[in-house]
């Protein structure tokens, strides 16, 4: 049996006994929860086969990009800011797909138009950001699968005041895209309802589709096509982790059922409910955001789930790795490493010699990043910490698709194991009910 090779790799052998010690699982335990996962892919497989999960299809479909080049057109003529609204599911995952450009790292970008995507709240950021805007040449991009999401909203509705402030109400159509929910028997969600008022672009989010697990539908697609990425290569990458699954692969080749097996595995026999993930890539760090919201919200439940932690290498070496290697014994960790070995600028001989820096002679800065990566790794495992390396040799938009897969299978086959529905989040209601009386409460 053989299928389309994944872009990454994933290696698990430094998280055994026979590698790092009794923080290590063995391989009894680990193969006792490897084989548990063979009814989530089985469930998986006869999802994909009645199309009753609607993230295991969307790989497949093409249908839907016409109306997000349509919608990305629109924002783009004649344009020099573009902001895009939106929180959690629905801005994590976009800011994961822009930063394969640049986007939100500290590099100088020759970006047209300027993209700016305001999730968080913050009152000085976002009044310093349409006040830095000419409004003429502005458009906003406004996502909620609900359309009853009250951040976005409230931007929104800011954003058309700032307009209407600079003489723009009878252009505002021009300015607003939703992307949101279909009217359900007729009826729109709140959103919908307000860009058919004021007749704004719309674009459908899928119904069938949780926001968070909503990266490769047109909640992250349109900026996919914002930014000028490829969305084929996109989904062709999620494709390529969803083939096993389809063809009834053992466990031990699904590359997303090992990953949660390891996770559980380490919970339950060795303590790790901190999972460390390490990118030594800046244009992963988003993606580890957006994984952190992922696996939290779909898996912290009934006393379950374990907690996910953001680190971004070589910079949280100096902050964070002290703690890892002579901290409690409770993480498992997950290094991402990229093809950086010969990249970037480089040292010239004649400057260093002499200087107490002769090793950096001829060196690239993706040569010491590559270097720092291994010997974190190598530390992590001398001191008996359990690592996961996923190695991503060209950090492209197919390698980017088959992750954001990759760790959405993961999660799924994590709560089918542990079970917990991944799929809702009851427990964050009760913020969202306060936050709404409170409100009302201010004079």
């Amino acid at each position: 049996m053989s299928f389309t090779s994944l872009p990454y790799t994933q290696s698990i052998e430094a998280c055994f006994v026979d590698q790092i010690g009794e923080s290590g699982l063995t391989r009894a335990a680990y193969d006792a929860v490897l084989d548990a996962t063979q009814p989530a892919l089985d469930w998986l497989k006869d999802a994909h086969a009645k199309d009753t999960l609607a993230i295991l299809r969307v790989p497949e479909r093409r249908d839907d990009l016409t109306r997000v080049r349509e919608v990305a057109a629109f924002l783009l003529k004649d344009t020099t800011d573009l902001f895009i609204f939106g929180i959690g599911g629905s801005s994590l995952g976009a800011q994961a797909v822009a930063q394969l450009t640049g986007w939100g790292t500290q590099s100088i970008t020759a970006q047209s138009p300027r993209i700016h995507i305001i999730d968080n709240l913050d009152a000085w950021v976002l009044q310093s950001a349409l006040d830095a805007v000419d409004m003429r040449t502005t458009r906003f991009l406004v996502v909620s699968k609900s359309g009853g999401t009250v951040e976005p909203a409230l931007q929104m509705f800011a954003a058309m005041s700032a307009i209407e402030a600079a003489g723009g109400a009878k252009y505002m159509k021009h300015h607003f895209a939703v992307l949101t929910e279909p009217a359900k028997g007729g009826k729109p969600n709140a959103l919908r309802a307000v860009a058919e008022q004021h007749g704004f672009q719309t674009i459908e989010h899928d119904p069938r589709v949780g926001g968070r697990y909503a990266v490769l539908t047109t909640v992250g697609m349109l900026p996919a096509e914002l930014f000028g990425l490829s969305m084929d290569a996109f989904r062709q990458g999620a494709a390529s982790v969803v083939e096993p699954i389809i063809a009834g692969a053992a466990p031990a080749h699904v590359a997303p059922a090992v990953g949660a097996a390891l996770s559980i595995a380490l919970q339950r026999e060795r303590g790790a409910n901190l999972s460390v993930l390490m990118a030594y890539a800046d244009r992963l760090d988003r993606f580890i955001a957006w994984h952190c919201q992922l696996w939290a919200e779909s898996l912290g439940k009934q006393g379950h789930g374990t907690t996910p932690v953001r680190a971004l290498g070589p910079v949280d070496q100096h902050s964070q790795l002290q703690l890892y290697l002579d901290g409690p014994r409770d993480k498992m960790f997950t290094i991402f490493r990229t093809g950086t070995a010969g990249e970037g600028p480089r040292a010239k001989v004649d400057f260093t010699k002499g200087t107490g820096f002769e090793s950096l002679g001829g060196r690239s800065i993706g040569d010491l990043a590559d270097a720092e990566a291994r010997a974190t790794i190598d530390t992590l495992v001398r001191n008996g910490r359990p690592v996961r390396t996923i190695m991503v040799p060209e950090l492209n938009e197919r390698a980017l698709g088959a992750m954001f897969m990759h760790f959405m299978l993961e999660t799924i086959i994590a709560g089918k194991v542990i079970g917990v529905d991944p799929f809702d989040q009851p427990a964050v209601e009760e913020g969202k009910i306060l936050a709404r009386q409170y409100l009302a409460e201010m004079s």
